[in-house]
C-alpha cells in the first residue's frame, strides 16, 4: 500500500507538509500543495481516515438528521448541507427521522457512536431529553429550520412571519375574507409559529381565525387531504386554504380536485415552503419561499465553527412571498414577487 512517506518522497517534501496539505492547513505554499496533490493522484494514495481520527480526535464527518427525506424542502436542504460541508473538507452522514421522534433519537445515537465531529438536527418533535443531553455533553450541535426551546445550541432558521403577513395582505387585497390554515404538528416550533403568525396577520384586518378553519396536520400529504375534505364539508367553506408546508398543500390540492372543484375558481390554495414543481401545477401555486440554500450553508458554517472551537450566533433569514395564480390572481401577477 502507498504510504504518506511515499507521497512525501514523490513530491519532494516532508511528511509533515503532506499532512498539512491533506488537512487543508493554510500554511502550505501553493507550489508545495500542487506537488503533493499531483503525487497523491499519481500514486493513488488514500489517507486512512480511521487512523487519522484516532490521532487527531476528529473524523472530519458531520451528522445530519432531517425530519423527512421525502419532503422536497428537506431534500434540497440536505443537498446544500452536503455541498457546503464538502467545500469545507467534511463528509456528511444523513439520517431520516420520518417525522418520528423515536427514529430521530435512534439516528442521533447512531451518529454519536460513529464519532462524528458535529451534529445538525431539524427536530421532529418539540421535546427530546436526548437533545438536551447531547448539548450538555459538549457535542457540537446546531438546529436547522426547527429548534427546541430550552436546548442551548445555535439555531439556523427562516422567519416566515413577515412573509405570512404579506400573504394575508395579498389575499385581503384580492377580496378573500374566509381564510383557513392546515397547521403542522403543534409539538414542532414551526407548526406552532406559523399558526400564530397567520392568526396575528388576520387580526391586522380585523379578521378572526375560527377553530373550524384550523386543521391539524402532520407535514404529510394525507393530513392535508383529510383536513381539506373537512373544510370543504363545512356549511361555509373557506375561500382560501393556506397549507403550512408543501406536502400538505399537495394533499389539499388532491382533495379539492377529488371534490370536483377548481383552483382558484372555487377555492384558493397557498403554501408554505415553495418548491420547484409548484410552477408546473395548474394553476401555479402561490407560496412562501424559504432561503433553503442559504440556510443549509449557514448551518454547516455554524457547526464547523463549533467543531473548531468557536461559538457562533444563531442565524435568522427572511422568507418571502412568491405570488402565482392559485388564489385568483390576475394573469399579469404570475410569478411576481413581493
Amino acid at each position: 500500500m502507498t504510504s504518506i512517506k511515499d507521497v512525501a518522497a514523490q513530491a519532494g517534501v516532508s511528511v509533515a507538509t503532506v499532512s498539512r496539505v491533506l488537512n487543508s492547513h493554510p500554511s502550505v505554499s501553493p507550489d508545495a500543495r500542487t506537488r503533493v496533490l499531483a503525487a497523491v493522484d499519481a500514486l493513488g494514495y488514500r489517507p486512512n481516515a480511521v487512523a487519522r481520527s484516532l490521532r487527531t480526535d476528529q473524523t472530519r464527518t458531520l451528522g445530519l438528521v432531517i425530519s423527512d427525506v421525502l419532503n422536497p424542502y428537506f431534500t434540497e436542504l440536505a443537498r446544500f448541507v452536503e455541498e457546503e460541508a464538502r467545500a469545507l473538507g467534511y463528509s456528511v452522514i444523513i439520517g431520516n427521522a420520518d417525522e418520528r421522534p423515536e427514529l430521530q433519537d435512534h439516528h442521533v445515537r447512531t451518529l454519536l457512536d460513529r464519532r462524528i465531529d458535529g451534529l445538525l438536527v431539524s427536530p421532529a418533535d418539540g421535546d427530546s431529553p436526548l437533545m438536551a443531553e447531547v448539548s450538555r455533553g459538549g457535542t457540537p450541535m446546531v438546529f436547522v429550520d426547527r429548534w427546541m426551546p430550552g436546548v442551548d445550541v445555535p439555531v439556523v432558521r427562516a422567519d416566515g412571519r413577515h412573509a405570512i403577513r404579506d400573504l394575508v395582505a395579498h389575499l385581503h387585497a384580492l377580496g378573500h375574507r374566509r381564510l383557513a390554515i392546515i397547521a403542522g404538528p403543534a409539538a414542532t416550533t414551526t407548526g406552532d409559529e406559523r399558526v400564530e403568525a397567520f392568526r396575528e396577520a388576520l387580526r391586522a384586518y380585523e379578521l378572526v381565525l375560527p377553530e373550524a378553519y384550523i386543521g391539524q396536520g402532520d407535514f404529510q400529504a394525507d393530513s392535508g387531504r383529510r383536513v381539506t375534505e373537512r373544510f370543504l364539508a363545512l356549511p361555509e367553506p373557506p375561500e382560501v386554504v393556506f397549507a403550512a408546508d408543501n406536502l400538505m398543500a399537495l394533499g389539499a390540492l388532491d382533495a379539492i380536485r377529488a371534490a370536483g372543484l377548481r383552483v382558484p375558481q372555487d377555492i384558493g390554495l397557498a403554501a408554505f415552503d415553495d418548491i420547484p414543481w409548484f410552477v408546473h401545477t395548474d394553476p401555479p401555486i402561490t407560496a412562501i419561499a424559504q432561503p433553503t440554500g442559504e440556510l443549509g450553508r449557514a448551518a454547516v458554517r455554524a457547526l464547523v465553527d463549533m467543531v473548531e472551537g468557536r461559538y457562533p450566533q444563531s442565524v435568522t433569514l427572511p422568507a418571502r412571498l412568491v405570488v402565482r395564480r392559485s388564489c385568483g390572481e390576475p394573469d399579469s401577477d404570475q410569478r411576481s414577487n413581493l
